[in-house]
């Protein structure tokens, strides 16, 4: 057994580069990833993108948008003046696109996430090590992580656990690869301020990653406070 612990947190993000992500305590993950998540995104209508998924990386006003799960399985979305959207409302697309200054539209139900059919795990001593080696608090909600693990282990061990299995209650995924960081952390939550100096430190320190994508091999239902072994 390489390291044993608990997790500490389960974030959904129903709409892709939306910011805000949904804190759960129990969610079902089976190979597709957990439910719930990513399974909506926008679509850039601009001539020459037409029909490619909306990112914040291109469209970082999309982060001003929160969404989280509604009923019926599609998202309530807060704008940035704080009026709620339900993702079926006549006119969204509209005052999404005058919001962005991009003319979008809404995609249809699919999974949206940047490796397909994945978990993106992080830990809390990784992160507790980045704030200290950034040198200021950083919002946990940059690395738009899905599974939270408080673990027995020293920051940044899971770089090395490529290919192994993590045990997570009943659940077992497969740790695949760290994941390769681009701008999108270096927004705050919400969208309001940039810190470019956070990528160039990651880049500098950490070869650019942090946290490491997983894909569920024996599915089941995740939740807070369950024992993990990552083996």
């Amino acid at each position: 057994m390489t390291a044993a612990g608990e997790v500490r947190g389960l974030t959904v993000w129903p709409v892709k580069s939306m910011g805000g992500g949904t804190p759960v305590d129990a969610v079902a993950a089976d190979r597709h990833g957990l439910a719930g998540d990513r399974v909506h995104a926008l679509l850039d209508r601009r001539p020459l993108r037409d029909g490619h998924v909306v990112s914040a990386r291109s469209v970082p006003g999309v982060l001003r948008w929160s969404a989280a799960p509604g009923d019926d399985d599609e998202p309530v979305l807060t704008a940035p003046d704080g009026r709620l959207w339900h993702w079926s409302d006549d006119g969204l697309r509209e005052v999404l696109s005058d919001d962005l200054g991009v003319p979008v539209d809404l995609a249809p139900r699919g999974r949206y996430a940047d490796l397909v059919d994945s978990v993106l795990v992080t830990t809390q001593a990784t992160h507790d090590a980045t704030e200290a080696g950034y040198g200021a608090p950083l919002d946990d909600r940059r690395w738009r992580t899905n599974l939270h693990l408080a673990l027995d282990a020293e920051a940044f061990a899971e770089d090395g656990w490529e290919g192994r299995a993590l045990h997570v209650g009943d659940v077992v995924l497969r740790l695949l690869h760290p994941c390769k960081r681009c701008t999108i952390p270096t927004w705050e939550p919400g969208g309001a301020r940039r810190d470019p100096a956070l990528l160039r430190w990651f880049l500098r320190e950490r070869a650019g990653v942090l946290g490491i994508n997983a894909r569920v091999e024996v599915p089941g239902v995740l939740e807070v406070g369950a024992p993990v072994r990552v083996r």
